[in-house]
């Protein structure tokens, strides 16, 4: 089996066949984890929508100390992606790796119930993140694996679209919480746990434990997953038909040449000058535009944008470049840091959130869809995981950086030089990823 450059750009949605164009037709695995999601991100973002003002606030920490703690969740979550990724390819059955990031995510949304200092938070959103780190991976090979090749990056798109919904309705709770009952941290907290609580079940009663590849016919799947897994068998059986019997365990070179080397090195260049949204939000607030109350809403406002450009931008990427559509959105991100580095005016507000929500509608399931598709059979919850390790350790040198640069020469002018320094990036980006159309062997780079 071979994949070309060619095939990643994926010009021309074709059938395996070659011969027509395919329908695209959604795999309830794929919805059943984007509800999975929805809820986690409920979960986690109800959280995350105050703890920047929190933080910077009510316990009057430096910005030097807001980037650490961004920094430190990043890479956290970076210790574990590619450890979880290879574990479920070597054991064929990415749904129980999964299901232990959920878990312990889980868990650390209860801590949140028992902890109040700023090094139990710390610790705390940490043990979520080491969660977060876990799951991806296999979950976004679950997600390949169910998905029709030539509709990739659109599946991605519509996990990530309800995934998106999670994560407004997150901010929407902790903003009428907070509105409801000033200070009420802790009931954002009991909210977060409980959603936290649903993902974990439709995780175990809906999400087939399937096998990555190799799957022989008459495979069964386990008794718990019977409903809507019986409705999936016969779309993912075609699926299943068409991947290798013996896949080969990955190598480590297949991350330092070829398209997954280039892949990975664009991401890692383009994530050291990808700052945390938080640091983006506190940079619009500085320009004294809009009263602190009114914090959470701006990552509603950026998540409804990503809801609503999800499917569309993963179609467009299937139809035209996953790699282009890629590199463009980061395009979105630099005109956002331009906006909220240089104006603070309503519209301008509102700008920065919808290019905020394009940058991540384009490119956060189109590189899953990229790293799964590059890598080799049996390598690909590996691949995907290596990418978002490169992407996590990236975004750790600059959320700390920029924190440091905000004390330094404050926020506005450090998002206006981020700004210039990500545009000059992108023809290299752009050059890195589409140069050349080698063929690459499909087992082992």
């Amino acid at each position: 089996m071979y994949l070309s450059l060619s095939d990643w750009t994926s010009r021309k949605a074709q059938s395996p066949s070659g011969r027509a164009s395919v329908a695209f037709k959604a795999s309830p695995t794929v919805i059943a984890l984007g509800v999975v999601s929805m809820f986690t991100d409920i979960s986690s973002e109800s959280v995350a929508a105050i703890l920047p003002l929190y933080i910077t606030g009510a316990l009057g920490l430096s910005m030097v100390a807001y980037g650490l703690f961004e920094g430190m969740n990043q890479s956290v979550s970076a210790l574990v992606r590619i450890a979880a990724g290879y574990t479920a390819d070597r054991s064929n059955r990415p749904k129980p790796i999964a299901a232990a990031g959920y878990g312990l995510s889980m868990v650390a949304r209860a801590g949140l119930l028992l902890v109040s200092s700023f090094a139990g938070i710390l610790a705390v959103v940490g043990l979520d993140r080491i969660g977060k780190g876990i799951r991806t991976a296999p979950r976004d090979a679950m997600i390949q694996q169910a998905s029709q090749p030539e509709h990739l990056a659109r599946s991605f798109g519509l996990h990530r679209l309800l995934d998106t919904v999670g994560a407004t309705v997150g901010p929407l709770l902790a903003f009428v919480v907070l509105v409801l009952i000033p200070d009420g941290y802790r009931a954002v907290f009991v909210l977060s746990l409980a959603a936290a609580v649903l993902g974990v079940a439709v995780l175990a009663l809906l999400v087939p434990n399937r096998r990555l590849h190799g799957v022989q016919a008459g495979d069964t799947e386990d008794s718990t997953t019977a409903g809507l897994a019986d409705d999936a068998e016969d779309f993912e059986q075609t699926n299943e038909a068409a991947t290798e019997a013996a896949p080969q365990r990955p190598r480590v070179r297949m991350f330092t040449r070829g398209p997954v080397g280039r892949l990975l090195l664009t991401a890692g260049l383009l994530g050291v000058l990808t700052v945390g949204d938080g640091f983006i939000y506190l940079a619009l607030m500085e320009h004294g535009q809009l009263q602190t109350q009114w914090f959470p809403l701006m990552f509603v406002g950026s998540n409804v944008v990503f809801l609503l450009l999800a499917v569309p931008l993963g179609r467009l990427a299937d139809k035209t470049s996953r790699a282009g559509v890629f590199v463009l959105g980061h395009g979105a991100l630099a005109a956002a840091y331009l906006c909220a580095g240089a104006w603070g005016s309503l519209p301008a507000i509102v700008l920065t959130l919808a290019l905020l929500g394009t940058f991540y509608a384009a490119t956060d399931g189109v590189l899953a869809a990229l790293a799964g598709q590059l890598s080799p059979e049996g390598a690909r919850s590996t691949g995907i995981g290596a990418a978002q390790t490169v992407v996590a350790v990236a975004r750790l040198i600059a959320s700390t950086g920029f924190g440091l640069a905000w004390v330094l020469f404050g926020g506005g002018p450090s998002l206006l030089v981020a700004a210039l320094l990500l545009a000059a990036l992108l023809p290299v980006a752009w050059v890195l990823l589409l140069r050349g159309r080698p063929v690459v062997a499909g087992t082992a780079l």
